[in-house]
C-alpha cells in the first residue's frame, strides 16, 4: 500500500506502518515519525519527544520498519510500531519495570503497552518505564 494520501511518501504496511529503510540516527526516525498516518503520527511524536526528554543521550535509528531506542554501545531497550488499531510500545525488558507495562509477549521478558485514538496517555508511567528501560542492559539485535 502506498501514501494513503496519494502521495509519493514510504509504503505503509499492514496495519499502517511505514516502510521506513534501515537507518541510524535521529533522520531516519523523524522519517518514520512523519510517514505515520493520521492520529498515529501524533502518538509517535509524542513518544519520540518522551524518550528524547528523559534519556536526552539516547541513540536512535529505525530497524525492522521500527523506531528503537537505547544507548549507542549497549543495545537497545525500546521500539514501537503502528498496528490497524494502535501503536503498540515494545519494552524490551518490560518484565523488569514497576509496575509492569500491561501486556504481555510470548517473548519471556517483553512487554507492551497499546495506545488506541481515544486512549488518555499516562504520560508520568509512560516516563517511568522510559527512564527504567534505559537504566536496565540493552539488546542486542
Amino acid at each position: 500500500m502506498r501514501d494513503p494520501g496519494g502521495g509519493d511518501g514510504p509504503r505503509l504496511l499492514s496495519g499502517g506502518n511505514p516502510q521506513i529503510p534501515k537507518g541510524e540516527g535521529s533522520s531516519p526516525v523523524r522519517d518514520h515519525l512523519a510517514a505515520m498516518p493520521g492520529w498515529k503520527r501524533d502518538v509517535g511524536r509524542l513518544l519520540d519527544d518522551l524518550i528524547a526528554a528523559t534519556v536526552p543521550d539516547v541513540h536512535k535509528a529505525v530497524r525492522w520498519n521500527k523506531p528503537h531506542y537505547g544507548h549507542e554501545c549497549d543495545g537497545w531497550f525500546l521500539s514501537f510500531r503502528c498496528y490497524t488499531d494502535y501503536v503498540q510500545v515494545q519494552f524490551l525488558h518490560g518484565t523488569s519495570l514497576e509496575p509492569m507495562p500491561p501486556k504481555a509477549s510470548k517473548h519471556d521478558e517483553v512487554r507492551y503497552l497499546d495506545i488506541r485514538q481515544d486512549d488518555d496517555v499516562d504520560e508520568r508511567q509512560l516516563r517511568s518505564w522510559i527512564e527504567q528501560s534505559s537504566w536496565l542492559p540493552g539488546e542486542r539485535m
